[in-house]
């Protein structure tokens, strides 16, 4: 199983984030942010929003996710070393009620707990687990037909016919 490494900014809220409920879980590993920490990405895919598209090629390998807001990304991301292998998500619909008063989300940005699993389930590993806890699980699958299949390959259920909340 490919390791998960979580680089998370201490300033988001841990009541908020999508994340808590999987601390403790096997092969996913937390980090907190600290400016003068570095963290050795050699050979990981970062999922980022300027790499090539994440695939089933790229099944196998350790997966780093920063967890931040995106305007405390590039303070985040100075502090990874080595040569992250960068890809990005296709185009996938949140379900998380977003809301940034002081910088717009970009188009397709996920909830962390969303691209997680999304970048894990296009790559062959599907994790039912990661999103069990995940109040907006429902509507995310819901909303992105090209996860169905995965989805369904692990024995999740949902209603594909219902509403996106």
């Amino acid at each position: 199983m490919s390791e998960v490494l979580i680089l998370r900014d201490p300033r988001e809220s841990v009541k908020k984030c999508s994340l808590t409920p999987l601390r403790g879980l096997e092969g996913v590993r937390f980090l907190e942010y600290a400016p003068d920490r570095r963290v050795q990405a050699e050979g990981r895919i970062l999922l980022h929003h300027e790499g090539e598209e994440l695939g089933p090629g790229d099944r196998g390998l350790d997966l780093l996710l920063v967890d931040s807001n995106w305007r405390r990304l590039p303070t985040l991301l100075r502090t990874v070393e080595g040569a992250p292998i960068r890809r990005r998500l296709p185009s996938l619909v949140t379900a998380y009620p977003r809301r940034s008063r002081i910088t717009p989300d970009p188009d397709g940005g996920l909830a962390s707990v969303e691209a997680l699993w999304a970048a894990l389930a296009l790559t062959g590993v599907v994790r039912p687990e990661l999103l069990e806890a995940y109040r907006f699980r429902d509507a995310f699958l819901q909303a992105n037909p090209l996860l169905w299949e995965p989805a369904r390959a692990a024995g999740m259920t949902w209603d594909p016919a219902a509403r996106p909340a």
